[in-house]
């Protein structure tokens, strides 16, 4: 037996995905946040964001409220699980972001400027098989991942737990839980990005097999809260090529 729930939550925005997405509207080659990536703070829209969802989670009748909280070790994710008063949480390693390797902190233009060797093999390869120098493929963060979802299930059997975590994390978490194939996530991963703030159920009500999707990036609990909905896509050619 294991978990029967998870509230699988994305972080806030933060200033990275600002960051972001300014370089990529303004064609720059490198994202301009002068942070490491685990040390980069929610925006204060993100902020704004993890209250709406705090206000939310605490409207919740009983039985639906998570019995615990399990959050990646990053900023923003911490904050996050915070300012939603989703305290005491536990930190696991194995729910921080991708890593990116050499690729850390560029964009589409400064990769395809910078390592066009790599920019080739990412398109051959697509983004579930493509490990950056230094960094990890889709592939590598789900073997974590199933590591992580292991002693979850030896720790919180028959329980309902929420995850704070990261976008890709979301998304190769519902590929694990429900055994999909990577031309099933990867189909969702081009067509849907996870947004800032929104919420993914999977249920599992007997605590073993294979879970199901009971929510898919609901954001609806940020616009009822005040927040601001934001989306900061990512690449979205993520099939092989």
């Amino acid at each position: 037996m294991g978990a029967t729930e998870l509230i699988l939550i994305r972080h806030g925005e933060s200033a990275g995905n600002v960051a972001a997405t300014r370089a990529q509207q303004t064609g720059a080659e490198v994202i301009d946040v002068g942070l490491r990536d685990p040390d980069v703070p929610l925006s204060s829209d993100g902020e704004r964001q993890a209250m709406a969802l705090g206000a939310w989670l605490a409207a919740l009748p009983a039985g639906e409220r998570a019995d615990s909280v399990w959050s990646s070790p990053y900023l923003r994710a911490r904050q996050t699980a915070e300012l939603a008063g989703l305290s005491p949480f536990r930190v696991d390693e194995r729910l921080r972001d991708r890593e990116l390797g050499i690729l850390d902190l560029l964009t589409s233009r400064g990769v395809a400027a910078r390592y066009p060797a790599e920019a080739a093999r990412k398109q051959w390869l697509g983004k579930f098989a493509y490990r950056p120098p230094g960094g990890e493929s889709w592939a590598d963060v789900a073997l974590r991942l199933r590591s992580l979802l292991r002693d979850l299930d030896d720790a919180e059997d028959g329980r309902r737990v929420a995850v704070v975590c990261h976008d890709a994390v979301i998304l190769l978490l519902r590929y694990v839980c429900e055994g999909l194939l990577e031309a099933d996530l990867l189909d969702i991963a081009s067509t849907a990005s996870v947004r800032n703030g929104s919420i993914t159920r999977l249920v599992r009500p007997t605590g073993t097999g294979f879970w199901a999707v009971a929510d898919f990036n609901a954001v609806e609990h940020l616009a009822a809260g005040g927040a601001p909905v934001t989306e900061h896509a990512g690449d979205d050619n993520v099939h092989p090529r």
